[in-house]
């Protein structure tokens, strides 16, 4: 069976970045029908790895299930679940530690990252949710896991801890592949073009969120960084700018970055510009009124997620069985 497992953590106002690197390309792949499952998560276990607030984190994952949702994922085509509702994933993320080495865990870039951010020291669960990641994604035998660039070291560790778990139990687990998607898979800063669009980004205009106004996002692209040479042509190297702008308009139109440069290859930067705005906007307006519809709708949205939370279990504990009783952990039934 062919199963393809995501999620993205409930913790601030999702980006475009987020939606033109990851969940458009959700909504593709299961348009696209290539897999028997297909497991989309919240993965509000991994936002608590650093300092939050209870009550702003429940209200992000409704927002998210209803932003997933509102964004083209179809209940009856994916399986969408809140990560901490299926208790297993806890389960086999503490079980798949007893494999993972500290060496490992404090080689991971987000790690070495996150950890010179931290102000009130730096949780355990911080160097471990790697391990978590790994048991979200073993947990149901996924053939190959959508991923970002940033994410792929994540997934190598997946990888590894499945090798290291079959070895030494038995053969247990799938190898999981990266998804990676070339065009698109990484939007970068308006104001940095050469750091990713971040959610976390303290500088508002760096990026374009997904319940941005169409004035906000007329104002962000106006500001966004450039260069003066005033050619529209991609150029990551030499005008990362111009070919972040070129990026989001090909994602957001379906044209092609050739077409694009050719298109407005006589025209100013600030013509350029408008257009790019007016492409976000003719993408978000839809899903924004959507959103709102799908979050005020409390009983079909808890329904969906009720109806993930109790399909993604059977799956989750099936493996979860398999594995301890692998391991020897419990009494044999």
């Amino acid at each position: 069976m062919k199963t393809i497992v995501t999620g993205i953590q409930p913790s601030g106002r999702l980006t475009l970045g987020n939606y033109l690197g990851a969940i458009k390309n959700f909504v593709e792949l299961q348009n696209k029908g290539e897999y028997d499952e297909f497991m989309v998560f919240i993965a509000d276990l991994h936002a608590i790895t650093v300092s939050y607030q209870p009550t702003e984190l429940r209200k992000h994952i409704r927002e998210l299930a209803a932003l997933y949702l509102a964004c083209g994922l179809d209940e009856n085509k994916v399986t969408l679940f809140v990560q901490s509702e299926v208790h297993q994933h806890a389960e086999i993320g503490y079980l798949l530690q007893s494999i993972a080495y500290i060496g490992e865990l404090e080689r991971m870039t987000q790690y070495k990252d996150k950890k010179q951010k931290q102000v009130e020291g730096v949780s355990s669960s911080l160097l471990t949710y790697p391990v978590l990641m790994a048991g979200d994604i073993l947990l149901y035998n996924a053939s190959c896991v959508p991923v970002g660039l940033d994410q792929k070291q994540h997934l190598e560790l997946a990888r590894t801890l499945a090798e290291r778990f079959n070895n030494k139990f038995g053969e247990t687990f799938n190898i999981p592949e990266p998804l990676i998607k070339k065009v698109g898979a990484k939007i970068m800063s308006l104001q940095d073009p050469t750091k990713k669009m971040s959610k976390s980004d303290p500088l508002e205009k760096a990026a374009i969120y997904l319940d941005d106004d169409e004035n906000t996002i007329r104002k962000k692209i106006a500001s966004a960084v450039t260069d003066s040479d005033g050619l529209i042509k991609y150029d990551e190297k030499n005008k990362p700018g111009i070919s972040n702008l070129l990026t989001i308009m090909s994602c957001c139109t379906g044209e092609s970055i050739a077409s694009l440069e050719e298109r407005f290859k006589n025209s100013g930067y600030g013509d350029f510009k408008k257009a790019v705005a007016e492409s976000i906007i003719n993408l978000l307006i839809p899903i924004q009124q959507k959103y709102l519809s799908i979050l005020n709708d409390k009983e079909k949205l808890d329904k969906i997620l009720d109806d993930g939370a109790m399909k993604a279990s059977y799956f989750a504990q099936k493996t979860l069985s398999k594995v301890k009783r692998k391991m020897g952990v419990g009494r044999v039934k």
